[in-house]
């Protein structure tokens, strides 16, 4: 039953961690879609954006990844043999990569909060495809916990769809950004 309930805990902090992720790099795009803005109106959002992203950082998504790790740390404590099965070291593989990107992450909101204003360095099109890092992370860790050794019996049916997703999402991605910069230029 402890198990069950640290999994439920651990399920709930993913979500609140996953959903500021999300919600933080597009905070990232918001703040360099204000270069085309006029000086004010961009100070303002751009304070706003800052103000959001350290926020939303320190009081959520920080929070929530440190809660999600301890309850993980903790259900491998009550299940070690977890630690012997092939799925859940993919599943580690994923994490480690989700690691990285909460790092870089970490690593733009203390940029921005040091911008004071000041342009962000990264083009749109980067940030917009970073935003996408963490879907694609998120679909790879829950379909291995799903299909557990499905995923290593059917790895290569899997990897082909996981490729699929990616092509079509940043496929979207680049048309979305294609479009936008049209609407921008026929207002010009």
């Amino acid at each position: 039953m402890l198990y069950t309930i640290i999994k439920a805990i651990h399920i709930i902090f993913m979500v609140s961690y996953f959903a500021g992720i999300f919600y933080l790099v597009r905070l990232f795009v918001y703040y360099k879609d204000t270069d085309e803005f006029d000086e004010v109106k961009q100070q303002i959002l751009r304070n706003q954006y800052s103000f959001m992203a350290v926020r939303l950082w320190n009081i959520i998504t920080a929070p929530a990844g440190i809660l999600m790790l301890l309850s993980g740390l903790t259900m491998i404590y009550l299940n070690p043999g977890l630690l012997k099965t092939p799925w859940f070291h993919l599943k580690l593989t994923f994490l480690v990569g989700l690691g990285i990107y909460h790092f870089w992450c970490w690593k733009r909101v203390k940029e921005l909060k040091n911008l004071n204003g000041n342009t962000l360095s990264i083009p749109n099109i980067k940030l917009r495809q970073f935003n996408e890092i963490a879907t694609f992370i998120l679909f790879a860790v829950v379909f291995t916990v799903i299909l557990k050794y499905s995923v290593i019996q059917y790895w290569w049916q899997l990897l082909l769809g996981f490729f699929g997703i990616i092509i079509l999402i940043t496929s979207i991605v680049k048309m979305v950004n294609k479009n936008k910069d049209k609407r921008t230029k026929s207002k010009d």
